[in-house]
């Protein structure tokens, strides 16, 4: 698994350049995601957001949470766009990572199934595809088919499968009978005639931005930029439509125009991102409370062990973001 993070990951974290006269901080960050949850990177990156806050950013991707999470830990990528769960599941072992902005702190998946597939009873003794264990598509698989009478212990096999092309290719031959899909890919296999059973939505830390308190102590000028971008990026989102559809169509290959507004309206709502990018402690804890049946130090940890919330604060008690939405137009 080392072998394969620094596969991906050989470009130098950080480092300083000279640009056009300025000098930006060179910065590389792992990611795991492409949904709709990846747009404040994209566009703090695509709408020169990164660079007028003295960073150049390249992203990196990796094959699920879970690994983004140890690139992170590892120290590959400083910083990394990743969600709660495996944030949560690194703290537990003694890992120093944490949450330092929101991102997405709704989550939101569908459990499609193949066609011929339409009730409970039906996928029962079947395979549900999830991108690896300990990430937010298996957290949230969970309480999907609990939703549907189904015991993930026993009524069916939850299996490891990668990325959402992969989960999408699974179902397609029958691999699978059900994966866990979000947007825009939910909409994309609906369209395609797959089935959704049940669809989860809840206060939840999904997408956000991690780091290391190591990572901090030695560079906080570092993630202060890269939050202040992220706040920065989010109005983008909020107020520039038209270049956020255009990221988002970029990265995604979106075509169907119908497929993309939808798919930016559903990543762009502010319960999902809100002005406000404090990572979310009701969301933290119910990553916990699962993990708090078997795991002693799950049962004892709070939300607040798992976030770092002064560089966000800083932000908001300055005033900077309520000024920012002032002149807000859509």
């Amino acid at each position: 698994m080392k072998a394969a993070i620094l596969a991906v990951s050989l470009l130098t974290s950080f480092s300083f350049c000279s640009v056009a006269s300025a000098q930006l901080i060179k910065l590389t960050i792992g990611s795991n995601t492409l949904s709709g949850s990846g747009l404040p990177a994209w566009v703090a990156k695509d709408a020169g957001i990164f660079r007028k806050n003295g960073l150049d950013v390249q992203i990196v991707y990796f094959r699920g949470g879970t690994i983004t999470a140890m690139a992170l830990v590892a120290r590959e990528t400083p910083i990394g766009q990743v969600t709660g769960p495996p944030i949560v599941s690194a703290g537990l072992k003694g890992a120093d990572a944490v949450m330092i902005a929101g991102g997405n702190v709704v989550s939101e998946y569908w459990l499609m199934s193949r066609p011929e597939i339409k009730t409970a009873a039906q996928l029962k003794g079947g395979s549900v595809a999830i991108a690896n264990f300990g990430g937010q598509a298996d957290f949230l698989s969970r309480i999907a088919l609990q939703k549907l009478g189904l015991n993930p212990l026993k009524d069916v096999t939850i299996v490891q499968i990668g990325t959402i092309p992969e989960r999408l290719s699974a179902l397609a031959t029958g691999k699978v009978q059900a994966a866990m899909l979000n947007s825009p890919d939910n909409f994309r296999a609906e369209k395609a005639g797959y089935y959704n059973l049940v669809s989860v939505r809840l206060p939840y830390q999904g997408v956000g931005v991690a780091t290391t308190r190591a990572f901090i102590r030695e560079n906080p000028d570092v993630v202060r930029r890269y939050v202040r971008s992220q706040v920065e990026a989010v109005h983008r989102i909020k107020t520039d439509r038209e270049s956020g559809m255009r990221s988002l169509a970029k990265y995604l290959s979106l075509q169907d125009k119908d497929l993309l507004e939808r798919s930016y309206d559903d990543a762009s709502t502010d319960d999902k991102l809100p002005q406000k990018q404090y990572p979310t402690l009701e969301g933290i804890r119910k990553i916990l409370e699962p993990l708090a049946e078997t795991d002693p130090k799950a049962k004892a940890a709070k939300p607040e062990d798992f976030v770092d919330m002064r560089f966000i604060k800083e932000l908001d008690e300055s005033g900077f973001i309520d000024e920012l939405y002032k002149s807000k137009k859509r």
